[in-house]
């Protein structure tokens, strides 16, 4: 019998998930869609389709969609199937029967949480391989055109990496215009080439910056390789460099392109483990943001289970039997809820609070709240 009743009410819970997403991923594609019809027309007019077209970019736009939203209809999808449940006095039949509130509740919470879970591997598993159709402008849906670069220090270095613009596909930066410090300064302060390719560590090789048609400084490509106080090669030249042909160079650099390609959608698009990675790396500062979002990344589970207990018990104790008003409770606790996560993700990220508490406090603030109001669902 438990085994029907689980069935029943996860199927509900289910459908009412898929409702709300698909209503509101239909609805902002509507409503993106029509202000960049204009942009999907000229690239449909190139050679693609212009339905095609659209449900590529929007197919794409939808993980990202579903990576925001996930608590949030997980919450919305809990609360309409009790309201549901007791609109048609099912809840009640099941407690006249001796099954406790908690049990008839059961697969609504684990549905949630499995919600949850699926959107944190999604985040970690599949945004990140996908992070240039996510960041994709309608302006360039075929990817080739030129991206602005966002100019960052390798603090490793001290070497500025600059240039004019970005080929994420081929991830290449075009026109490079790198500023070296005055200690590495030898043949002159500015390099410049034509393009540099983006060359990832490998074992036993150094990452970096393959830089062709160099244009300056001109010495640099007759004269030996640039080294730190250490004797490390920093700024390798052709003329002591057998794999570097006539016009090349090549900077070693722990900076990844991700971060001049991407700009501030890079923290957004990466996996936690890449997070991790750069902050422990020496070539690149970043903000309390970072430190912030690896946080919330964590703790991303305990939210939105913490956010499903709030909104719940205010359904059950008040025994509401429309989903209106359904919507009016969510609407209400996840206001509430998320100022507090905004607030204090703001006060980390400018460096008010430290990154930790700044994540912990909807959890600090709610928890309690979450624990005195579950009492009708124990009984």
């Amino acid at each position: 019998m438990f085994r029907i009743v689980d069935r029943y009410v996860l199927r509900q819970f289910v459908q009412f998930y898929l409702i709300c997403f698909l209503s509101l991923t239909g609805l902002y594609v509507v409503i993106d869609a029509f202000g960049k019809l204009d942009h999907f027309t000229d690239h449909a007019a190139a050679g693609g389709g212009l339905l095609a077209t659209i449900g590529r970019y929007y197919g794409y736009q939808s993980l990202a969609f579903f990576n925001r939203t996930s608590g949030i209809l997980a919450l919305v999808a809990a609360m309409f199937t009790v309201t549901w449940s007791q609109r048609h006095n099912e809840v009640t039949a099941l407690l006249a029967a001796g099954v406790p509130r908690l049990r008839v509740l059961r697969p609504v919470i684990l549905a949630a949480v499995v919600v949850s879970l699926g959107a944190a591997a999604a985040r970690e598993l599949v945004v990140p391989g996908v992070r240039h159709e996510l960041a994709m402008d309608t302006k360039n849906l075929s990817g080739d055109a030129a991206q602005p670069l966002q100019s960052r220090w390798d603090n490793e270095t001290d070497i500025l990496l600059a240039g004019e613009s970005v080929n994420a596909a081929e991830q290449k930066i075009l026109r490079p215009s790198f500023k070296l410090p005055r200690a590495l300064a030898v043949y002159g302060k500015q390099l410049a080439a034509e393009e540099a390719e983006f060359v990832p560590t490998n074992p036993g090789s150094p990452g970096g910056y393959w830089l062709r048609g160099v244009t300056s400084p001109a010495a640099l490509l007759t004269s030996g390789s640039i080294r730190d106080i250490e004797g490390a090669v920093v700024v390798a030249s052709p003329a002591d460099t057998p794999w570097l042909g006539p016009g090349e160079a090549f900077v070693v650099s722990n900076v990844s392109f991700e971060l001049l390609a991407s700009g501030s959608n890079w923290r957004d698009f990466a996996s936690t483990a890449e997070l991790v990675k750069e902050l422990s790396s020496p070539s690149v500062e970043l903000g309390p943001d970072v430190n912030v979002a690896v946080h919330r990344r964590l703790l991303s589970p305990l939210l939105d289970t913490t956010l499903l207990f709030l909104g719940l018990p205010l359904v059950v104790s008040r025994g509401a039997r429309n989903p209106f008003l359904a919507i009016g409770l969510a609407l209400g606790v996840v206001t509430a809820f998320f100022l507090v996560a905004l607030g204090g993700q703001s006060l980390g990220s400018s460096g008010w609070v430290r990154p930790a508490l700044a994540a912990w406090a909807p959890l600090l603030v709610f928890v309690p709240v979450a624990v005195g109001l579950s009492d009708p669902l124990r009984h």
